[in-house]
């Protein structure tokens, strides 16, 4: 099974898990930034890795990072941490 397919199965199992919410593809919005929780630098420092290690070259790792929000910007702020 590919690594695609086995990500569709866990998000399918636990999505909506104690809800009884079936997978939409739309995630939910937060209802209020104040409640949403931060992400901090040792959370952002593992996702990039889980990124390195499944993107597909350096350019393809670049460009994830980027539209996940955890490449710096020009200030060197992470943008998933605002």
């Amino acid at each position: 099974m590919s690594r695609s397919a086995e990500m569709r199965q866990f998000l399918l199992r636990y999505e909506g898990e104690g809800q009884g919410a079936r997978y939409s593809g739309v995630p939910a919005q937060r209802a209020d930034q104040a409640e949403a929780p931060r992400v901090s630098d040792d959370q952002v420092r593992r996702a990039r890795v889980a990124v390195a290690h499944g993107a597909h070259g350096r350019q393809d790792c670049a460009r994830l990072l980027e539209m996940l929000g955890l490449a710096p910007d020009d200030d060197g702020n992470v943008p998933v941490q605002r």
